[in-house]
């Protein structure tokens, strides 16, 4: 009953979000041919995504940590937790290279950039965006908290995993003595759950104030000028998810499409919110309900938000090739190839910089020679391009959690019951059912 009463729950929710964007785009519309200056409204709408986008920032921190020590306490070895670091390392650099070239390849086959028919920014002009990028260095330095409560305050997915590992493999050596702490974190996971869905009400709001200040601000016309690169973009994206599903069929089978259904709801909220943090407390709900082991979810999901952005690294590579042809620049084979290498390592672990994908790009313009100046053509339509990167990004970890849940053997066969203790986590806080 329970499993029933929270899909209800959660496709009523996904209708909602759907309602939301539909009123976004009509009122962004009415306001920009209908009010001069949209300012006070775009901040006014901004305060409503800001509080919601700080609602779930406030659940990731506990999330992923009770989560992520509770399941690698249970797994009870190191060498488990090894193994699984490893294929899902291995899943996300395969697909980090097949969203690389799906970027690169589809760029210089429509090649936007060509013949753009609008004003190019002088060569010399600023973006604004810092062109910085992680050193080697510098991200191994990252990796490590220098105290979890820092961590946990700056939502530093990466360095709460780090620590998270560490945690949990200390409770599993310390054994029986740990298991009252044990229990209070899965507690905490389990509570930390029904937060999110006390949270998720907002979500319809969020989206609805997401699209309409964006719309408000650029308004329509904006898309017109740029529709051919932006879809072209949204085609590459398109291409991405037939591989992710193929690739998730190739391994789950049949269960791909339920896979692809029980995440359709996180999937439009980054959309909306053009966020993939947004998404992470349901997203990881969602796969428990399909049949990951929790163990492996809390684990696979909270390190694939810093090296599996396949959105991102798509909308890298064709990104950086359309500005070069938007300029006239050539490059050759062999310098597409080594900024596609150079891309496979710096777009990983910066999952918490504003406007991500942005700095590694003008960190790879500045390293290849091309004109910073050509970010400025993408600021404007960036919020665009970046709901489609998100709800990409949801998609890809899913897959990858999915599939690596298979191939631990933890993914529950097709029709197992859910455990009781999730349903209930997860299933709607408020009733919908006026019968007494």
């Amino acid at each position: 009953m329970a499993t029933g009463a929270s899909t209800a729950s959660g496709n009523k929710l996904t209708r909602w979000i759907l309602v939301a964007l539909v009123l976004g785009i009509v009122v962004g519309t009415t306001l920009n041919y209908t009010v001069e200056d949209t300012s006070g409204l775009v901040s006014s709408f901004g305060l409503v995504t800001t509080t919601f986008l700080r609602l779930i920032k406030m659940i990731i921190g506990p999330l992923v940590f009770a989560t992520l020590a509770v399941g690698i306490a249970k797994m009870g070895d190191i060498g488990t937790v090894g193994r699984i670091g490893l294929k899902s390392m291995a899943w996300f650099m395969g697909a980090s290279l097949v969203s690389l070239s799906v970027g690169l390849i589809l760029v210089n086959l429509l090649q936007p950039g060509v013949n753009l028919g609008i004003e190019l920014p002088d060569v010399g002009a600023s973006s604004g965006v810092a062109a910085t990028g992680l050193s080697l260095q510098e991200f191994i330095t990252h990796l490590v908290p220098t105290s979890i409560a820092d961590a946990m305050a700056r939502n530093e997915i990466l360095q709460i995993v780090v620590f998270s590992v560490f945690f949990g493999v200390a409770c599993a050596g310390v054994g029986e003595k740990a298991k009252v702490l044990v229990d209070a974190l899965e507690g905490l996971s389990y509570g930390m759950l029904k937060v999110t869905m006390l949270v998720m009400w907002a979500a319809p709001f969020a989206a609805f104030a997401a699209v309409a200040a964006a719309i408000a601000k650029s308004g329509l016309g904006v898309l017109a000028v740029y529709g051919k690169f932006m879809g072209q973009f949204y085609l590459g994206i398109a291409v991405l998810w037939v591989l992710l599903f193929l690739a998730a069929w190739a391994v789950l089978g049949k269960r791909a499409v339920a896979l692809f259904k029980a995440v359709r709801e996180p999937t439009l909220l980054a959309f909306a919110t053009a966020s993939s943090e947004a998404a992470y407390p349901r997203t990881l709900a969602q796969l428990e309900k399909f049949g990951c082991s929790n163990r492996v979810a809390s684990f696979v999901l909270p390190l694939g938000y810093s090296f599996n952005l396949d959105g991102s690294m798509m909308y890298c590579t064709f990104a950086v090739i359309f500005i070069a042809q938007a300029y006239g620049i050539d490059l050759t084979l062999g310098q597409e190839i080594a900024m596609l290498l150079v891309l496979m390592v710096t777009s990983k672990g910066i999952a918490g910089v504003p406007r991500a994908s942005l700095v590694v790009i003008a960190a790879t313009l500045a390293q290849f020679n091309l004109p910073e100046a050509g970010l400025l053509l993408l600021l404007g339509i960036d919020h665009f391009l970046d709901m489609g990167r998100s709800a990409t990004n949801v998609i890809g970890n899913s897959v990858a959690t999915a599939v690596v849940s298979k191939w631990e053997g933890q993914l529950r066969a097709e029709g197992e019951p859910v455990p009781e203790e999730l349903a209930q986590a997860t299933e709607p806080v408020v009733s919908t059912d006026l019968r007494s």
